[in-house]
């Protein structure tokens, strides 16, 4: 689509327009009236409910069940014994197989005051059927001679450092040849999200601090500089951020709704129970409605910019456009992003539920119970609240955007430039003159 009156730049780039980019700076101090408020109150949030530095009652509790001087190691394994370690027969239909096989595995230390030295580890019969070949890399617990008792070595999990790190650094590189400085700017946004995340928001769950404030606070602040950091700071990357804040707020209060309603406990996995038994502080409910409010933080950064950019996008191409004609216009784009991102968001829930979905299949449970169940209620709503909040997070960014446009817009439409000045060359002729001239186009 082409226009005369007014030239645009069609990709990702800042305009070179004198009046876009005045228009663009007109609609960013519109939102700042807005987002200001919105942005101090962060601040303020992080300040007030950043942790003191002190260690939590959850860690606390779980160093004293580990032996002083205990460390993790990386050991290789050298050789591998299956060792049949079954029990008395419980009878037919016991859910322990007849046969178990263990297995005794003799690795090399890699690493500590033994490193080098071979040393034996038992394996139990369901970690043994992940498998284990001479050459894989484990992680060990050490632990230290305590009494009559020597030092120990125990299997906690495979090495996985070697191959996640090849495949961060693909990432990284992937991103950065594609998107060049942008894609950069994301990977830099990324690395802040994840401090926030470990430095603020589970520094303070374990500390007992509101789930909602600490995910809304945390959540916010992740949003107000991953935003300008891979958009740039503009009209548009401002109007996706107002639409993202309506957004989680919607979030949070329909999933602290629909969680109290649906009396989602928090106690359907095991993780949680190990927290519960750690430390009372933590409200297990509330951590299941914090990770709903985080979870939709990458659908609606997705959503909100796309929007953004397309009522930007499309009133610069067509400045003429009402209201109502650049807002329908622009839906119809977010409908066919309604629609995609939908079905991902729930095949990422189902995806990540797919061993209770098993679980559920063998037991052959009716479906009700099925979906009703603590585990997959909590998918269930975690998929239905980031559903609805990105759903009308859509129309809500358009019609933020549509406003804007139109409201630092000038009502009469633009001339174009060489109009302009044949105009002004016709009417100093038609002062001249005493006459009525037309100028030619």
């Amino acid at each position: 689509m082409s226009h005369t009156h007014l030239p645009v730049s069609v990709d990702d780039e800042q305009p070179t327009d004198p009046w876009l980019v005045a228009q663009r700076r007109r609609a960013v101090f519109l939102l700042a009236l807005v987002l200001v408020p919105v942005g101090l109150a962060t601040l303020v949030g992080l300040v007030v409910l950043w942790p003191d530095g002190e260690e939590s009652a959850a860690r606390q509790a779980a160093v004293e069940q580990v032996l002083p001087g205990s460390l993790f190691v990386d050991a290789t394994v050298l050789n591998v014994e299956a060792v049949d370690c079954s029990g008395p027969a419980l009878g037919p239909g016991s859910p322990v197989p007849a046969t178990l096989t263990c297995a005794t595995v003799l690795a090399r230390v890699e690493e500590g005051s033994e490193a080098g030295t071979a040393v034996q580890i038992d394996i139990p019969a369901d970690v043994f059927l992940a498998g284990f070949e001479p050459g894989d890399q484990l992680r060990l617990l050490r632990s230290p001679a305590f009494e009559d008792i020597p030092v120990r070595y125990s299997f906690t999990d495979f090495g996985r450092e070697r191959p996640l790190t090849l495949l961060a650094l693909a990432f990284a590189v992937v991103v950065v040849a594609v998107a060049r400085l942008r894609g950069a700017a994301a990977l830099v946004g990324l690395i802040f999200a994840f401090v926030i995340m470990v430095k603020f928001m589970l520094p303070g769950l374990l500390n007992g601090e509101p789930p909602v404030q600490v995910a809304l606070v945390g959540s916010a602040a992740i949003m107000f500089v991953v935003l300008y950091l891979a958009h740039g700071f503009s009209a548009r990357t401002t109007t996706a951020l107002a639409g993202t804040m309506f957004g989680l707020a919607l979030i949070a209060g329909l999933g602290s709704w629909a969680g109290s309603t649906a009396r989602l406990t928090g106690l359907g996995s095991e993780e949680n129970l190990t927290l519960t038994y750690l430390t009372s502080q933590i409200d297990p409910a509330g951590i299941v409605l914090c990770g709903i409010i985080v979870a939709g933080l990458g659908v609606l950064n997705d959503v909100t910019i796309t929007q953004a950019s397309a009522v930007w996008q499309l009133h610069e191409l067509a400045p003429e456009l009402s209201a109502h004609k650049l807002f329908t216009s622009a839906m119809r784009i977010g409908r066919d992003h309604i629609a995609s991102t939908v079905y991902t968001i729930v095949f990422a829930y189902a995806g990540a539920a797919l061993p209770a979905l098993l679980l559920l299949e063998i037991y052959q449970r009716p479906f009700v119970d099925t979906v009703t169940g603590e585990v997959i209620a909590e998918e269930v709503v975690r998929t239905l609240v980031g559903g609805i909040g990105l759903v009308l997070a859509v129309p809500v960014t358009t019609a933020v955007g549509v406003l804007l446009v139109k409201s630092v817009s000038r009502r009469d439409p633009i001339p174009d430039r060489q109009d302009t000045k044949t105009s002004a060359s016709a009417k100093g002729l038609r002062t001249r003159s005493g006459t009525r001239q037309s100028g030619a186009g």
